[in-house]
This record gives C-alpha cells, sequence and structure tokens, in this order.
C-alpha cells in the first residue's frame, strides 16, 4: 500500500509564501501524474496543480502564476511551491494521483494564510 506523507504547511501572512513536499513511499512518481489537492473547511475538496510524468504542469485558475509544481522521481517526491499566498488559500492541502485518486488520502499539512 502506498503512502503520501504531506508536509510544509503552516501559518503565513498574506503575500507570504510556503513550499509544500508530497513523499511517497513508493516509487510511483515516474510513471504516474500527481496533483495537488486542497479542502477549505465546509467545502469539497479540488485539484488545484498536477504535473505529468513529462513534466507538463496545469492550475487551476485561482492558483495560476502564484503556485508551481514540480517533482523529483528519484526522490519521490512532489513539490508546491506557493507564493503571493491569499486568505482564501487557506485549506488543508494534500497530494495523490492525477486525474483520479489512485492512492489512500493522506493527514495532509494544514496552511492557514492570515494577519
Amino acid at each position: 500500500q502506498v503512502q503520501l506523507v504531506e508536509s510544509g504547511g503552516g501559518l503565513v501572512q498574506p503575500g507570504g509564501s510556503l513550499r509544500l513536499s508530497c513523499a511517497a513511499s513508493a516509487s510511483i512518481f515516474s510513471i504516474y501524474a500527481m496533483g495537488w489537492y486542497r479542502q477549505a473547511p465546509g467545502k469539497q475538496r479540488e485539484l488545484v496543480a498536477s504535473i505529468t510524468s513529462g513534466i507538463r504542469t496545469t492550475y487551476t485558475d485561482s492558483v495560476k502564476g502564484r503556485f508551481t509544481i514540480s517533482r523529483d522521481n528519484a526522490k519521490n517526491t512532489v513539490y508546491l511551491q506557493m507564493s503571493s499566498l491569499k486568505p482564501e488559500d487557506t485549506a488543508t492541502y494534500y497530494c495523490n494521483t492525477v486525474p483520479h485518486p489512485s492512492y489512500g488520502w493522506g493527514q495532509g499539512t494544514q496552511v492557514t494564510v492570515s494577519s
């Protein structure tokens, strides 16, 4: 069973930056497209960024130009660099495969954007 472990979240002021990491317990990244999802309180989980095995990236409109997804297959890790953070980015962030989550959800990492 592949396990996904997210880290890097925290409390940051509006306009600040954070870098999230997602480590997998197996070498799945080299063959699967991966994505970062987020879920805010009272809202459905949404996909915010994805990256294919060929390093093609896509972003939801609300984070374009502010977030950058990347991957390191040698480290079984996918990253999300977040800049110019806004209060509406506050959520728990998760990683999983795309377009459909294939693995159990990790514990996520909480991102809170507040002054």
